[in-house]
């Protein structure tokens, strides 16, 4: 589809001065990459890296939106390998110290990829991992309608979420997922740039796709834009536009390293004789120019391009800027030059070729340049964000109970308690790849709702799910992807950086799909997003659903995911606890502990099961301990349960989860054999690992002998053999013996499950109580 936009995307842009500007760029990003390469002495001999040809193709698009275009509230996501480009227009813009163009990808210096976190400069979204940059942008989006839709939007216009991405990306399945996803229709200010150079690491691709996915767009509901051509060819005759559009991918690429009758010659091969009389007349010099002319590389047809973008409002739009990897270097389109490097012969001569007196200068600030870059300096300074929420979570909501529960059922009856504190419930959000009912979000949904753009109208009555939808719904439904749920999360958990407006998000996925979103789920905790994310119900527990399941994995990717922090309560008062700290935490924004465990960043991982389990023991320890003491430990990641006053052998069954009833019922077992079991509840293997680390990293770096943490030495006062008992894999808490010094025998669940009563497969597992029994008379004789 076009849209006409006249003469109004170039009104008032002094294309000249554009162009010095994005010539300026295209030096400062090659120049960046060289520095990296050439003189930079790394010690090993390895190559630093960097990506001029693939930053090249990008630098036309890139200067006239950063120079022409964007507005302060708009958000960016620039592919992986326009990171020099990026960097460079910063620094033309004063945004970026001359002091880091000479550290990319050195420590402390410019990431190799765009970091939210990492880089010096001011990044919207991370990228790296190609195709999660490309489809971050659309949730922002998503979280700004929900944002703009309970607060009201501040702007006569919404801001503007742009993705750049390459065209290999396409490749990736999670982009379609994104695209097609129903929390994603009807963005219209969410545009999409395809460095389309038909080039990916290994070579010039054969075929050109772009009627299949310009199909696979428009299914999905988006607007297409393709800028394949720049003015000289537009203005060409159509015969030659028309060759150029039958000519293989292979031979058109090739027409970029030639020069003079050469490239007539491969131009001409094959073509229909109109096109070598259209062109007959035409010097070798303005033949290349001519064939070589396309229009992601002219500045004209990119801002017309945006402008047909911002005229279609009721979608969201791609543009296809056809380019070729290396423009306006000697290596355009060499199938080869996806990681080359200009030689200094080569650098000297682009240098030469760009009037340069200094590598590293910015334009004179009196000069039409400098003003330009003064005036969008200003323009797109935003005002600092906005992380922390006024108001508190309370230490607990005090949902208790009598009778055998589940901590999947606990977790839905708190998030209820939570919505009915008015100041706090606001800003609670919670989504879910249609399992929310399966998950137990259905209490919250009946009293909030779920969020859609316009009311919509209900069909039919459920008397236990409410699914009233309208904009001021705070439930955000999802299709079957947890690629979407951790894309959905991230970006809610950085609503108050990019929104100004932050948010409490929680999301529930059934546990063994963690693993499906995995890529999405570290994509958004390395991009600094704090949420609460609820894998229910987890492993082996769930027996009867068999082996595909069945996580097992899980809880050690909680443990090792950097800024994650994994918990598995047991009882539903400690989830109460941990649950409340948790909101607690993000509220208080990055860097703020609200209680004596220390500050945590990201996101909280909560493995909870469907399995219900009697609540007296855990009331027995609070009778014994106190609130304030087992609220701590809880928190600190693990506590005393069932201490034992047996005059014999001392054993510790330290448990998690769903499993710590066998743990008890093994220890009164043992009791009767005259051996003292003491049961732990590990309520966070994180927390422990983590504390534990701590004191080994102070006593690392400082050459002292490491002291004992605290949460351990609470939990475990004695120095008793222990047995793990996790229904998770064995090893993820495993190093519990270490921590303490002590033999270790770990249970856990070491294969692939199938189907059956829980306890047969607790059995199949070594779980039961006989099972630790054993493992405990192990560990003594160990």
């Amino acid at each position: 589809m076009s849209v006409e936009v006249g003469e109004s995307a170039i009104a008032g842009v002094d294309l000249d001065v554009l162009d010095e500007i994005q010539r300026r760029v295209l030096w400062l990003a090659v120049r960046v990459v060289d520095a990296a390469n050439r003189e930079r002495r790394t010690g090993d001999g390895i190559k630093v890296g960097g990506h001029q040809a693939s930053s090249a193709s990008l630098v036309t698009a890139m200067t006239a939106l950063w120079f022409a275009y964007l507005r302060a509230e708009d958000r960016v996501s620039v592919k992986p390998h326009a990171s020099p480009v990026f960097h460079a227009i910063k620094y033309l813009l004063g945004d970026l110290d001359r002091s880091y163009l000479t550290t990319l990808r050195a420590r402390g210096g410019l990431q190799s990829y765009p970091s939210r976190t990492k880089d010096p400069d001011d990044v919207d979204f991370s990228t790296g991992s190609v195709g999660l940059g490309a489809a971050a942008p659309l949730f922002a989006a998503a979280v700004r309608r929900y944002v703009d839709a309970h607060w009201g939007g501040d702007r006569p216009r919404p801001p503007r979420f742009i993705a750049l991405l390459g065209d290999a990306e396409l490749d990736e399945g999670n982009v379609w997922e994104a695209i097609a996803d129903p929390a994603t229709q009807g963005l219209g200010n969410v545009m999409w740039l395809v460095d389309f150079n038909r080039q990916s690491l290994d070579r010039v691709v054969p075929g050109v796709r772009i009627a299949q996915w310009r199909g696979q767009f428009e299914a999905a509901g988006w607007h297409v834009v393709e800028v394949k051509y720049g003015r000289l060819l537009r203005a060409a005759p159509a015969s030659v536009r028309g060759w150029i559009d039958l000519m293989s991918n292979e031979q058109y690429q090739a027409l970029f390293g030639l020069t003079g009758p050469k490239l007539r010659e491969v131009f001409l091969d094959g073509a229909p004789a109109e096109v070598g009389e259209a062109v007959a007349g035409l010097p070798d010099d303005e033949l290349a120019r001519l064939v070589q002319d396309l229009g992601g590389h002219d500045l004209v047809a990119m801002l017309e391009a945006y402008a047909q973008c911002d005229a279609v409002t009721d979608r969201p739009s791609v543009v296809f800027a056809y380019t070729v990897k290396g423009h306006g270097l000697p290596i355009a389109g060499n199938p080869r030059n996806h990681s080359a490097l200009l030689t200094a012969e080569q650098i000297a001569e682009l240098r030469d070729g760009m009037g340069l007196s200094g590598d590293w200068d910015r334009f004179d600030p009196a000069t039409p340049a400098g003003i330009l870059c003064n005036q969008r300096r200003e323009a797109l300074r935003r005002p600092p964000a906005n992380v922390a929420l006024d108001v508190s979570v309370p230490a607990a909501t005090g949902v208790r109970t009598t009778r055998p529960v589940s901590t999947q059922d606990s977790f839905g009856k708190i998030l209820v308690e939570l919505s009915r504190d008015e100041r706090l419930a606001p800003y609670l959000v919670t989504t879910a790849p249609d399992v929310a009912t399966s998950t137990n979000l259905a209490g919250f949904i009946n009293r909030m709702g779920v969020f859609a753009p316009a009311e919509q109208r209900a069909w039919s009555a459920d008397p236990l799910l409410r699914w009233t939808e309208g904009p001021q719904g705070q439930h955000i439904e999802l299709g079957i992807s947890e690629m979407n749920l951790f894309l959905l999360l991230g970006q809610l958990g950085l609503s108050g950086d990019l929104h100004g407006r932050p948010l409490l998000p929680v999301g529930t996925v059934y546990d063994p799909f963690v693993c499906r979103g995995l890529d999405a789920f570290i994509y958004g905790v390395y991009s600094g997003a704090r949420f609460v994310v609820a894998g229910t119900p987890s492993g082996v527990s769930l027996a009867p659903e068999g082996g595909a399941h069945q996580s097992s994995i899980t809880a050690s990717i909680g443990l090792e995911l950097p800024n994650v922090t994994y918990v598995e309560p047991a009882f539903a008062t400690a989830l109460d606890w941990l649950l409340c700290d948790a909101l607690g935490r993000i509220a208080a924004g990055p860097g703020e502990a609200p209680t004596a465990v220390p500050a945590e960043e990201g996101a909280y991982y909560f493995r909870l099961t469907t399995r219900p389990l009697d609540q007296t023991p855990f009331e027995e320890a609070r009778a014994r301990l106190g609130d304030a003491v087992l609220r701590r430990q809880v928190l600190a990641g693990a506590y005393s349960l069932r201490e034992s006053d047996v005059a014999g052998p001392s054993v510790t069954l330290a448990a998690t989860g769903a499993v710590v009833g066998q743990a008890l019922d093994a220890a009164r077992e043992l009791f009767e054999e005259g051996i003292a079991a003491n049961v732990v509840d590990v309520t966070s293997p994180d927390r422990l690992y983590s504390a534990w680390r701590r004191t080994l990293r102070q006593g690392v770096r400082t050459a002292t002998t490491p002291s004992q943490a605290g949460a351990l030495r609470a939990a475990f006062p004695g120095r008793a053999p222990i047995v793990t008992v996790h229904d998770a894999s064995s090893h993820a808490m495993a190093w519990l013996g270490s921590a303490l010094g002590v033999p270790c025998v770990p249970l856990g669940v070491d294969e692939f499950g199938q189907s059956g009563s829980i306890p047969e497969l607790y059995e199949l597992h070594d779980l039961l109580p006989g099972s630790i029994v054993n493992a405990a008379l192990a560990a003594l004789s160990l």
